[in-house]
């Protein structure tokens, strides 16, 4: 019995405390309700999000999990297009340029819809889903910015479904 708990029960334990605090202090896991991220995120797809991620090192194209005070303080998966102090401007066709450059998305479902610019201010960041037809996204809230203080992670992995896993880009 003493070889059981020692070789069994302690590793055990220890593995859950382990992963239970990496749950709560460093990793936190979202399911995505919605199509606004098809075909990268598909409704049910479970993420691992890094709640340790730095919003000064993110990167154009990175996916992001934020609160957005226009929908209830919900948490949002959204692709990051806007840094602070660039223009961003979404033509008619769904075209997207930063600072008058068009910007490459392969990975995008394309739209059109009314042409818009918008400028980003300092400490904030721009928003777009994927699957533009269907995203309710920055193009359409009334403050299309998002402070870096509602900023909670860079989504990560991709951990569910199981033919499914991996790294999300």
């Amino acid at each position: 019995m003493k070889y059981f708990i020692k070789e069994w029960v302690v590793p055990v334990v220890i593995a859950l405390v382990i992963v239970l605090f990496l749950n709560k202090f460093v990793f936190i896991l979202v399911t995505v309700p919605t199509g606004s991220m098809e075909d990268t995120i598909i409704p049910g797809d479970r993420l691992y999000v890094n709640e340790l991620f730095d919003i000064k090192e993110a990167k154009r194209g990175d996916i992001i999990v934020f609160k957005s005070d226009e929908i209830d303080n919900k948490r949002l998966v959204k692709r990051l297009i806007g840094l602070p102090g660039e223009t961003v401007e979404v033509n008619a066709d769904g075209d997207v340029y930063i600072n008058g450059e068009k910007l490459d998305e392969p990975y995008v479902v394309k739209s059109e819809g009314d042409a818009k610019i918008f400028n980003v201010p300092e400490h904030s960041y721009f928003f777009l889903g994927d699957n533009r037809p269907i995203s309710y996204d920055a193009r359409y809230w009334e403050n299309p910015y998002i402070d870096e203080s509602k900023i909670i992670g860079k989504v990560i992995f991709r951990f569910f479904p199981f033919n499914r896993v991996g790294n999300v880009e």
